[in-house]
């Protein structure tokens, strides 16, 4: 027998040693300690692991493209784009195996929770500015309950998770961009799905909205970001009914009660605001960073201490809003979203980099900072005080904390005269003053 036939044989015969006695007691092992891990998480949990998110990723595939609305849309598509119907059955296998997630326990509690945590706490004073969440504890915990965010940064993902951590596992809609190795698998592994913003077709879209209802029906907690990207100017976009009307459906069929909780987060300063002024500036709708520089960016802001990150970025702030059950409301989803949208532009924590900028952006010149801080608590007047994070006793050192944050990049300046505004960099001050300007804005015009 020539040696190169041996080899092969002997190849042959491992991998179907492996395939038939190996692997399966491999899998077996790790499922054990798997369900192990689960038991002991449920039991700490207020809101335990649904049995949904611990399938088998193949069997969820198989669940959902045989559903009998797919089967209908695989052969409505294979009618219009006239090819055969097995050939469109498996561009929705393809479909579903882009989107359905392989979510692991360990990756998500273990390792991507704790990382949230401390990525989330080296960066930023994390503040919570409703200490009391117990209507949201009380929450039944058969319900589904699906957070709704504004979309402020790429942190909002980091944030999230690792203060919902406590109570359960959040399940995430994730842009095309984090698709890639090696964000896609690990993205996956916490349990996060891959929709696609623009080239969906009616095939795609129906495979997606039969997987958000399965996991809405099986109790899966949500995170969902209605504005569907990044705030370009930090204003509240306007939102778009995607998810929400797939959630809004699923309900609407009957089966497991829905319960959505605003949530509204503000920072002192983001990872990727000059990415966003500039695609504000030239007016682009979109934009892109590169890997490498991404990468690079990265590793500088990781070289500075946690002390020297908390000095640069300051506070970020969250505030959790009054949920809203679908059971007793009564409007379409077009209503639900706005009502959402509008209750978290109520709840904006009002952070003190935001609130210099606009007092500095109404003053004609220079200020002192006295007259400033003086400027700040007239503003704070009009705020609802449960939206302000200015610790009152230290309201002095926070607002000079926030001054020399704006000054070491270059936005302010300080000389004789007082506090000034570095004219060649009024947007970045436009922009953080964007995020709390509907607060000031004429009542009478609806305003809040």
């Amino acid at each position: 027998m020539p040696l190169w036939a041996l080899v092969l044989l002997v190849a042959f015969a491992a991998v179907t040693f492996a395939s038939h006695f190996l692997f399966p007691s491999v899998r077996w092992f790790f499922r054990k300690r798997m369900q192990r891990l689960v038991g002991q998480l449920n039991t700490r949990l207020s809101r335990p692991i649904e049995p949904f998110k611990l399938a088998r990723r193949y069997d969820m595939i198989e669940r959902l493209i045989y559903d009998p609305d797919v089967s209908k849309a695989v052969s409505d598509y294979a009618k219009k784009e006239k090819i055969p119907e097995a050939v469109a059955f498996e561009k929705a296998r393809g479909y579903a195996r882009e989107i359905v997630p392989a979510f692991s326990a360990w990756t998500y509690f273990r390792f991507g929770s704790r990382v949230a945590e401390l990525l989330g706490r080296s960066f930023y004073r994390v503040r919570v500015l409703n200490k009391d969440l117990k209507r949201i504890e009380e929450i039944d915990k058969d319900a589904t309950v699906v957070l709704v965010a504004n979309h402020r940064s790429n942190m909002d993902y980091v944030l999230l998770t690792f203060l919902a951590s406590r109570n359960g596992a959040l399940s995430y809609a994730v842009g095309e961009w984090a698709r890639g190795w090696p964000l896609g698998p690990l993205v996956r592994a916490m349990g996060a799905y891959f929709i696609r913003r623009r080239d969906g077709n009616d095939l795609y879209r129906e495979v997606l909205a039969n997987y958000v209802h399965q996991a809405t029906q099986a109790g899966v907690s949500q995170a969902v970001f209605p504005e569907g990207r990044l705030s370009l100017d930090a204003k509240l976009g306007a939102p778009k009914l995607g998810i929400l009307k797939y959630i809004f459906d699923a309900h609407q069929e009957g089966g497991r009660e829905v319960v959505f909780v605003p949530v509204a987060l503000n920072y002192d300063r983001l990872l990727e605001d000059q990415v966003l002024i500039a695609a504000q500036t030239k007016g682009k709708g979109k934009f892109r960073v590169k890997l490498r520089r991404a990468i690079w960016g990265s590793l500088k802001i990781w070289w500075l201490g946690r002390q020297e990150r908390r000095k640069r970025y300051g506070s970020a702030a969250v505030r959790f809003g009054e949920p809203v059950s679908l059971s007793s409301f009564d409007g379409d989803v077009q209503a639900l979203a706005e009502g959402l949208m509008g209750q978290i532009a109520r709840d904006m924590p009002v952070l003190p980099v935001p609130l210099i900028a606009h007092v500095l952006l109404q003053a004609e010149g220079p200020l002192s900072q006295e007259v400033l801080e003086l400027r700040l608590e007239k503003a704070m007047q009009k705020l609802p005080e449960r939206n302000i994070y200015l610790p009152r006793r230290r309201s002095s050192l926070a607002v000079q904390q926030s001054i020399a944050l704006l000054t070491g990049r270059g936005v302010l300046k300080e000389g004789p005269e007082g506090i000034a505004i570095v004219q060649e960099r009024l947007d970045v001050l436009e922009f953080y003053a964007s995020s709390i300007a509907h607060f000031f804005c004429d009542r009478s015009k609806g305003a809040v």
